[in-house]
Parts: structure tokens; C-alpha cells; sequence
């Protein structure tokens, strides 16, 4: 049975924060409805999500008004809500598949035939086709994404909350993975909250959009109503949400016409920098490699889009072309500039001292690369170590304060972020000290439309001053905007399926 959600004047506050991260609310959701939750990068939607869970801990922060899960305040220990994390990583709890499908059923007490009848069900339904005691460490984060619907699926709660279910899954899968998440609540009849910035994939498939802004509630309605207001479309827009149709073109084409500019095609000229040579890559300890048969010449100056569905090796290879993880066989080398007065080839054998200022590499999970307690400490941490002056460090954290918009965040503690601002952090941190080669995994997930525009800002800034950029993304408008070649991984036999031009990916492949 589903349970609807009331709030009345709710806000919260993390504890290191001098104003609310949303709120005060008033608003209701009635039982069984299902309502897209958007808002600019930083409104609290994350926050929220995790009140409605009830997983917000006393000590973390403060609340004011009143938020009710039926007649009851958020209790995680009834059972009545299941809830997808943002961080693919952080949801993950055992060793093999199918045990982490089993967990959330054995703390609802269901029958040992049950469960064991769910499982198999539940994986097919968010798309693994992995045995049970697959390891969940060789997992890619679209499908640790996918593992952790997979035991949302098997426990059919009273209400799903979705916190950007799609933002690591590829764009020709994620109808797929959309309509499984609604087959699911369907068979419960659950009230559903589900935030996603890929409006376009959900508008047709909810009753009502809530939109979170700076100053609290923006709007809240059926979908056509919110989106079909000129006057309030404007708003939205000016809010960085992304506005569906707001010219009659497709989705992509919306995002395009944000770009702050264009980059037409890669450099043809510039030195090659990165060589691989019949390369595998596997994550250590592996048996097999993730990906095999690579054979690439990266030239400075050039972006480089590496593509392909979930599992097809894109993290590992990203891993390994930045000498974070050794070949599994063949040799990544480095040439020119970028192994000037170095006496090893091979990235990896690079003490970090001369890896750091040549090749900064940007996880998948940003939470795990941040070294200080604010904001701007962790940006002037590359500049510093790379000899800058401490004028030249000032000016650079200033000017990618401003641009990534995190000027109010500069002293607020990393962890403390929500997750866009977290993506945002990362990525500028490590094109803080310019390295000669950026390698990015999903830079852009999370983002509104003003903070993806003024990231392709600072990527194609990184690309005028002659550095690389190679980056993993399902986000073909991003890949398109700084004119990045394609590399296309295949699942299927772990090889490089194909290669195109700036451009020419999106006539074959459109983001639906």
C-alpha cells in the first residue's frame, strides 16, 4: 500500500551551513503519485530525498517544520521506503550480486523461497545478466546503479525515491532502465519521487514536477502545466533547470544551444602524446581484462570521447591511459612533451611527483579524490604543488570559484556538497594546475544547464591551451560541444567497436 508525504514548513540545515539547504516546504504527495523532483545544481533535492528516507542524521545537521511519512515521521527502520543513491559506490554492501539483492528482503523478513525466486527476476529486470556470485567489485558504476534498482525491485516498498537513476547508465539504455523502475512501482501502486535532470526521459511518465529553487518552492503541477507556462519556463531556465522543448527541437538540441561556444574538430597537427599498443586493461587482480585489443595515438591538443555501453571497460581503460593502474598487457606510453626528461615510457612506473603535474585523472566517484577541508583549499592544492606563486594559486581558485559557481561554497567542506557541486569540485580541482593530459570519468553528471555550460566553458579552455583531454561520458552533447573525436568500446568482445569524428557519432546514436 502506498503512503503519501506532507510537509509543513520543513527545512533543514547541514551543521556547517549558515542558511537552510532547502526549504522551508509546504507541500503534499499523495499516495501513489509519482513526481519528478528537479532544481538547479545545490537546491537540496539530494537532501530532501534522504528526509523522505529518514536516513538524515540528527548529528549532521538541524530541522525545522514538519515532515510526515503517512501520519508518521521518516523511520528507515519500517521498512516503508526504498531509496537509490546518487553514489553507485555507496550503496554496494556485499562481495557478489546476488547476496546485495538479497539484503533489503531479508531485513523486510521474507520467506528464504522468496527471496531466492526475486533475485534472478529483479537483476533481469534492471538489465544484468550476471550470476549471482558475479563480484560486485567488478562492477561498472552504471551497474552498480543497476544492482542497487535490482534490490529496490526484489522489495517493492510503499514509496521509491530515486535520487538520478540514469546519470551513469548509457543513453540507449536508460529508456530500458526507466521503464523497469516504473514496471516496479506499477506492481505496488508505491509513491515515487525521483530526481533526474534528463527531464525529457520521464516527463510523459509522471504525475506532477516539484521544482526546487534558491528561495525554496518554484512551482509544482502536472508536467505540461510547469513546462507549458512561458513566464514560468523562463524561470526555470534562468535557474539552470533543463527545459524540455523550450524551442520545439529534440532534448540534445536544447543543450547545444546552451554552449558557451564550439569546438568544430579535434587538432589534426598536434604531437602524439599517448600511445597504446595491443592493450588490455583490466582492474588488479582480474582475471580477464575489461577491454582488449586498443591500439589509439591521443595528440595534444585533441578531446577524445570514450564511449560504449555499461561494462564495456571505459572506467578501466580511463584508469590505466593514466598510469593509475598498470596494463594488464601491451604498454600505455607516453611521447613527446609529455615524457620530456622522463626516463620511463610507461606512465605507470611515474613516481606521483611526476605523474601529478602531466596527467590529472577526474573518478567516476568524486567524494574519493578530495584531499582537504574546504573548498578552495582543495582547488589551490594542485597550483601549489606545481610551484605556482601564491598570487598565481589566488587567481586561479577565484576565477574557477566563479565560473563552476561555487563562490558561496569556498570555505564549505567538500563532503558537505551535493553531488553536482561535488562533480564540479572535482573536475576543477584537477584542471586547477593545467596538466599537459586530463582524463575525466562522467565530468558532467549532476549538472543544470548553467553549470554544464560552464564546464564545457573551462574544457574547451583546457583544449585552446594546447592540453588533452580524454574523457568517458554518456553525454554525447558534452562530447559534441568540445569536439570530441569517438572511441567506441564494445561489450560484446572488449575492443575498440568503431571510431568517428567530432560530430559524426550523434547521426548514428541520439541521447532519447
Amino acid at each position: 500500500m502506498a503512503l503519501p508525504i506532507t510537509a509543513h514548513r520543513f527545512s533543514w540545515r547541514h551543521a556547517d551551513r549558515d542558511e537552510p539547504a532547502f526549504g522551508p516546504l509546504d507541500l503534499t504527495i499523495s499516495a501513489g503519485e509519482k513526481v519528478l523532483l528537479l532544481g538547479p545544481s545545490g537546491a537540496g533535492k539530494t537532501t530532501l530525498l534522504h528526509a523522505i528516507a529518514g536516513v538524515l542524521p540528527a548529528e549532521s545537521g538541524e530541522a525545522a517544520g514538519r515532515l510526515l511519512i503517512g501520519d508518521r515521521p521518516p523511520d528507515p527502520r519500517r521498512d516503508e521506503t526504498g531509496l537509490v543513491l546518487q553514489d553507485p559506490d555507496s550503496q554496494v554492501i556485499f562481495s557478489r550480486v546476488g547476496d546485495d539483492v538479497a539484503f533489503g528482503m531479508e531485513n523486510l523478513g521474507l520467506p528464504a523461497d522468496v527471496i531466492a525466486a526475486r533475485i534472478p527476476t529483479s537483476l533481469a529486470a534492471m538489465g544484468l545478466d550476471l550470476p549471482h556470485d558475479h563480484p560486485t567489485a567488478a562492477l561498472s558504476g552504471g551497474q552498480k546503479q543497476r544492482l542497487a534498482m535490482a534490490g529496490i525491485h526484489a522489495m517493492a516498498p510503499q514509496i521509491v525515491i530515486l535520487d538520478e537513476p540514469t546519470a551513469n547508465i548509457d543513453p540507449d539504455s536508460a529508456a530500458s532502465v526507466r521503464d523497469a523502475v516504473l514496471e516496479t512501482r506499477a506492481a505496488t501502486s508505491a509513491t515515487m519521487v525521483i530526481v533526474e535532470h534528463r527531464v525529457e526521459l520521464w516527463l510523459d511518465h509522471v504525475d506532477t514536477v516539484i521544482v526546487l529553487g534558491p528561495g525554496g518552492l518554484l512551482a509544482q503541477g502536472p508536467p505540461r502545466s510547469v513546462f507549458g507556462d512561458p513566464a514560468l519556463a523562463e524561470v526555470l531556465v534562468g535557474c539552470g533547470i533543463w527545459v524540455p522543448e523550450r524551442t520545439g527541437s529534440a532534448p540534445e538540441e536544447n543543450r547545444n544551444s546552451l554552449m558557451p561556444s564550439s569546438r568544430a574538430a579535434a587538432k589534426p597537427d598536434g604531437e602524439v602524446v599517448l600511445r597504446t599498443e595491443k592493450l588490455s586493461a583490466a582492474r588488479p587482480g582480474a582475471k580477464v581484462p575489461a577491454a582488449a585489443g586498443l591500439d589509439l595515438s591521443i595528440r595534444a591538443g585533441e578531446a577524445v570521447g570514450i564511449v560504449g555501453a555499461n561494462g564495456a571497460g571505459k572506467s578501466t581503460l580511463a584508469l590505466t591511459l593514466a598510469g593509475l593502474i598498470p596494463e594488464f598487457s601491451g604498454q600505455v606510453s607516453a611521447l613527446g612533451s609529455l615524457r620530456s626528461g622522463v626516463r620511463h615510457a610507461r606512465p605507470f612506473r611515474w613516481p606521483s611527483a611526476v605523474l601529478a603535474p602531466r596527467i590529472g585523472m577526474v573518478f567516476q566517484e568524486p567524494e574519493h579524490q578530495f584531499l582537504r577541508s574546504s573548498v578552495a583549499e582543495e582547488l589551490a592544492l594542485g597550483p601549489r604543488l606545481a610551484g605556482w606563486s601564491g598570487a598565481q594559486v589566488d587567481e586561479r581558485v577565484a576565477e574557477l570559484l566563479q565560473v563552476l559557481n561555487l563562490e558561496k561554497l569556498a570555505e564549505a567542506h567538500p563532503q558537505g556538497l551535493s553531488g553536482g557541486e561535488k562533480r564540479r569540485l572535482s573536475v576543477a580541482a584537477m584542471m586547477a594546475p593545467r596538466p599537459q593530459v586530463l582524463i575525466v570519468d562522467e565530468p558532467t553528471f549532476g549538472q543544470d544547464a548553467l553549470t554544464w555550460s560552464g564546464l564545457v566553458e573551462q574544457f574547451l579552455d583546457v583544449l585552446e591551451r594546447g592540453s588533452t583531454v580524454v574523457a568517458i561520458s554518456h553525454d554525447h552533447a558534452f562530447l559534441d560541444a568540445i569536439g570530441a573525436r569517438r572511441v567506441v568500446l564494445s561489450v560484446a568482445e572488449g575492443r575498440i567497436a568503431g571510431t568517428s569524428g567530432a560530430g559524426e557519432f550523434r547521426k548514428e546514436q541520439r541521447i532519447e
